[in-house]
């Protein structure tokens, strides 16, 4: 085998995905992931750090495409924006993940990777609301936009998730439903 061989990091995703639905995250080992892989266990760490971050590869690359899709985003009001940059990257997100039940069902097995994915959420969150404020937003309304979207977007992945419906579909019909949650309040 190369010794970087271009399939090695999906293979090293399926094998910990398929040995954490056999015996739980707790119980599997880099060691096991490595074997299933067929790699040893240094080789492993060329691509993970740790057995957590297999569940997480290519995180870190979202809260730089959500920052550059507020940047690009033709639309001018901050919750246009971040709902915009909100769909293209959800967009993405989509055709590129595979698993996403089996992942999300093995980071709820665990509170050590539901931290994770709350520290991926916050760093979303901040990338969308620096990005309004780097396109003139007040940092006030930056944050409020931020934190909502990033709400309505995490609840549009689980949505897509159980019910396979077109990502953006599932935006519009959570942003849908949080507009009723908060319908406008009317002034006596």
């Amino acid at each position: 085998m190369a010794r970087w061989d271009p399939g090695t990091e999906d293979r090293l995703r399926q094998a910990a995905l398929d040995l954490f639905a056999e015996h739980g995250y707790d119980d599997v080992t880099v060691t096991q992931i490595a074997e299933r892989a067929g790699i040893t266990r240094r080789s492993y760490f060329r691509y993970f750090p740790d057995k957590r971050e297999v569940l997480f590869a290519g995180a870190e690359q979202l809260p730089l495409a959500i920052a550059e899709a507020v940047l690009a985003s033709a639309e001018r009001s901050s919750p246009a924006i971040a709902l915009d940059a909100a769909r293209q990257v959800g967009a993405l997100l989509v055709e590129r993940v595979d698993r996403t039940a089996e992942r999300r069902a093995v980071i709820a097995s665990s509170p050590e990777l539901q931290e994770r994915e709350r520290t991926k959420a916050a760093a979303i969150t901040t990338a969308l609301c620096d990005a309004l404020v780097e396109r003139g937003a007040a940092v006030d309304e930056a944050r409020l936009v931020a934190r909502l979207v990033a709400v309505c977007f995490q609840e549009a992945l689980e949505r897509w998730i159980d019910t396979g419906e077109d990502f953006e579909r599932c935006l519009d019909l959570v942003v849908r439903s949080a507009a009723e949650v908060f319908p406008p309040q009317v002034s006596p």
